[in-house]
């Protein structure tokens, strides 16, 4: 069974998945630096050349090539906040894989993100707008939702345990 974990950025996705994994036994990999790896450079850099649609080909074509090797495995992936903005994105995580979202309030998702901009290309603009074109896609692509608003990421590890594993 493979695992995904999406949400907006801050969301806890990368601080529960390994977590998750080491609960479950099983591998973690975290979309973002598998991306990193293929491109031979960071996230930013890869925004700062060739801007987010080159970035998301690059994911897109990350996120295809991890769930087809790892299909039938026991495996749990975090994925970045826009991979659901992908076409077909919520789709495959559906099909493929056991997919939560973490979901948090806007307000503590910008606590989270404050002093961060250099590092998440997109955090800079108007996170409000962009979490509420965000969330259609995340509800559509998960099997479960989880409210982390008041949970450690231990907690939160325990609740997806519970929850549907």
């Amino acid at each position: 069974m493979l695992v995904s974990l999406i949400g907006f950025m801050c969301s806890g996705k990368s601080t529960v998945g390994p977590l998750l994994a080491d609960s479950l036994g099983c591998p973690f990999f975290d979309l973002d630096a598998l991306v990193e790896k293929k491109a031979g450079c960071s996230i930013p850099d890869i925004f700062a050349s060739g801007g987010e649609a080159s970035f998301r080909k690059l994911e897109q074509k990350t996120l295809e090539e991890t769930l087809k090797k790892y299909s039938g495995s026991t495996a749990v992936l975090a994925l970045g906040g826009g991979t659901v903005t992908i076409p077909g994105a919520t789709s495959l995580l559906q099909d493929k894989t056991v997919c939560i979202y973490l979901k948090a309030s806007l307000e503590t998702l910008q606590g989270r993100i404050e002093g961060q901009s250099a590092h998440r290309p997109l955090a800079g603009g108007d996170l409000a707008a962009l979490l509420s074109a965000r969330e259609p896609l995340y509800q559509q692509a998960a099997h479960v939702v989880i409210d982390t608003e008041s949970l450690t990421p231990e907690q939160i590890t325990d609740e997806i345990i519970i929850s549907c594993l």
